[in-house]
């Protein structure tokens, strides 16, 4: 039996995924955010654009639980709404956005939960453009080597907030980290980034007839 949730937990103990759906563990090792201000600065405008303008990418991640826990896999991109994590083995789990649900498998026991993409702070990593002025940025952090720029939709998910982390010089996305409604960070870090590539359209299917058993 599968579940429709209004948002999306990081902890999903019973499925062995507190070690997270998304990912770096520390908030010590995030930098200070301040409020973003007017159009949340031009450099830091400037790198969402060239975010959103990236409309596939794939490589290799990097994921750290609340706990510390630590796992890796590839991970897919498709802009809009579309990404795949295929985590290393020993780990089962699958984890699938076709643009409207984000579904997470567990493969070896067949299970599968549902939760409804928009209601996700990953429909704002996903999204087709990201626009530093609307009222989801929560705030900008501008450094020589690295730009963070935190964005959340108190209305849509609560205190759930999404900081990404962009080379301020290349502007490519290095990490993202979730952090959900009891504060709790799940981060991600990228690297072996390919960006430009095309993809079989199974890659972001969701197999909901398993999903909906």
């Amino acid at each position: 039996m599968t579940k429709e949730k209004n948002a999306l937990s990081i902890r999903i103990d019973r499925r062995q995924f507190s070690a997270g759906l998304f990912g770096l563990a520390a908030t010590a090792m995030m930098p200070t955010v301040t409020r973003a201000q007017g159009a949340g600065g031009a450099a830091a405008q400037k790198i969402a654009d060239h975010f959103s303008s990236v409309k596939t990418m794939m490589g290799e991640f990097v994921q750290f639980g609340p706990r510390g826990e630590q796992t890796g896999g590839k991970f897919f991109i498709e802009r809009p709404g579309k990404l795949r994590f295929n985590f290393d083995d020993p780990s089962p789990l699958r984890v699938i956005a076709d643009g409207r649900n984000v579904v997470v498998g567990n493969i070896k026991l067949k299970t599968w939960d549902i939760y409804p993409l928009s209601k996700t702070p990953l429909t704002l990593l996903l999204a087709d453009k990201i626009d530093l002025t609307n009222d989801a940025v929560r705030g900008v952090k501008e450094e020589s080597d690295l730009t963070t720029i935190v964005l959340g939709n108190k209305t849509i998910f609560g205190d759930s907030t999404i900081t990404m982390m962009f080379d301020s010089k290349t502007y490519d996305l290095r990490q993202w980290t979730i952090t959900d409604n009891q504060g709790k960070d799940t981060s991600v870090m990228i690297y072996n980034v390919k960006t430009g590539v095309g993809f079989d359209e199974r890659v972001f299917t969701v197999p909901y007839d398993q999903v909906r058993k």
